[in-house]
């Protein structure tokens, strides 16, 4: 049975198919049963919640009559572990999902997910429909085409979500503590595209440091799209790498990406059940060992964590932005006889110092917000702030000297001022609010 990695927030649809060779016919009873034993050998947390899995068995036999019954079956089996990433996908979910995986997907461009129970934008991917309605990272989702979303489920919002191209759907937003908001959002067919060279206020970068926003891992071409990028912008002195507002995607680009950059160390550890750990290296060849900024932000989640993770514990990059989303689980996706999938997480991820991330997120080692006034006002702070640490970095400072430079700051901004002074605050750093969590 092959079985591959999937490191990505919630997304609508997810990103990875991992397929079981289903030859056989099937009936419903043993479509619940074929995800009973997935669960029962791969599930992350062997006491499976803390209950004995066999109770789960042959629960419904005398219930299961057809498909649709093992469905909702399947799927109240899967609830009973309170994980919110093991999901079973209907056979219209699991094709679209293939869809995705040729980076070109139906809907608005939205990734969602819950946190706290309630239904939250992950992030609006670049250039679609919910991108240029002006939907953000952490916004909330009240409603959907009318109806409440309190306790609903991420694969039912998705359902609600989702249409055919040129419908609209109607989304009820709340914007930290602003008066929540209606959004019409016209459905269209969204191409993913990985890579762009385009900053988002259009900020003058230096010709000579080159600028990469990377906001997707989810095609199977996002790496080959950064290397080429890499190299059409030609040589450079330094490179600023954009993940912000990226939830993620396939593990196999994380690694390849994270690898372009590292000549040395570990990039990525999994831990199973049985708490067997499996390290992933880096090899000794790279396209560049020139000075590396990396942007994060609220909605930089999973993959995109894993690879600013790698930079950072590795002293390659210095992170700048605000804190990640912090997902460290891993899911694989099981194609189940006759169409339908199973998304089950399997393991939890480490970066290289061994940190667990999920729930947690990684902080930038410089912290700057970006506040919807300065988005209105078409300023960056942080990529301003990138170029100018790629700029001291050229000139010979390294990512230990910038990062010690700024514990340095805050030292000096916590510590007493000198007399005359002592009603001043200071200003050194600027004042940050961290994503929820």
């Amino acid at each position: 049975m092959k079985r591959n990695k999937l490191f990505g927030a919630l997304l609508i649809p997810l990103a990875m198919v991992t397929t079981i060779q289903s030859g056989f016919a099937y009936t419903p009873q043993s479509l619940y049963d074929e995800v009973w034993k997935l669960i029962n050998a791969r599930f992350v947390n062997e006491d499976k919640n803390g209950q004995d899995w066999r109770i789960w068995r042959h629960r419904f036999d005398s219930q299961i009559k057809d498909e649709a019954d093992a469905n909702v079956a399947i799927e109240t089996m899967l609830a009973s572990l309170n994980d919110r990433y093991t999901r079973f996908l209907d056979k219209d979910e699991f094709a679209e999902e293939g869809r995705s995986i040729k980076a070109t997907l139906f809907g608005i461009g939205i990734q969602i997910g819950l946190r706290d129970d309630k239904l939250v934008v992950i992030a609006p991917i670049d250039e679609t429909p919910a991108d240029k309605a002006g939907l953000k990272a952490n916004d909330e989702i009240l409603e959907i085409d009318g109806k409440n979303t309190k306790g609903i489920s991420v694969k039912d919002a998705a359902d609600l979500i989702r249409g055919e191209k040129g419908t609209k759907v109607r989304l009820l937003i709340k914007r930290d503590d602003k008066a929540a908001k209606y959004y019409d959002i016209m459905r269209d067919e969204i191409k993913l595209k990985s890579v762009s060279l385009d900053n988002p206020f259009s900020v003058s970068i230096p010709h000579n440091i080159g600028y990469i926003k990377l906001s997707t891992f989810l095609s199977s071409n996002a790496a080959q799209e950064v290397q080429n990028a890499m190299k059409d912008q030609g040589d450079k002195s330094g490179y600023i790498l954009d993940l912000r507002s990226n939830p993620g995607g396939l593990l196999s680009n994380a690694i390849r990406i994270a690898d372009f950059f590292l000549e040395e160390g570990s990039i990525v550890s999994t831990v199973d059940r049985d708490g067997y750990k499996e390290v992933r290296y880096s090899s000794p060849s790279v396209l560049t060992n020139k000075p590396l900024v990396v942007l994060i932000n609220g909605g930089s989640a999973s993959a995109s964590e894993i690879l600013s993770g790698a930079l950072k514990d590795n002293k390659r990059a210095v992170l700048i932005g605000e804190r990640s989303f912090g997902k460290g689980l891993v899911q694989e996706i099981n194609q189940l006889p006759g169409g339908s999938g199973v998304n089950i997480t399997t393991q939890r991820y480490l970066t290289p110092n061994d940190t667990d991330i999920n729930k947690k997120g990684i902080e930038p080692d410089i912290a700057v917000e970006l506040t919807e006034e300065d988005a209105k006002a078409k300023k960056d702070p942080q990529l301003q702030k990138a170029i100018g640490v790629v700029e001291e970095m050229v000139k010979g400072k390294t990512v230990k000297d910038i990062i010690n430079q700024q514990i340095l700051a805050k030292a000096q901004a916590k510590s007493p001022v000198t007399a005359g002074d002592s009603k001043k605050e200071s200003t050194a750093l600027p004042k940050v609010q961290p994503s929820a969590q």
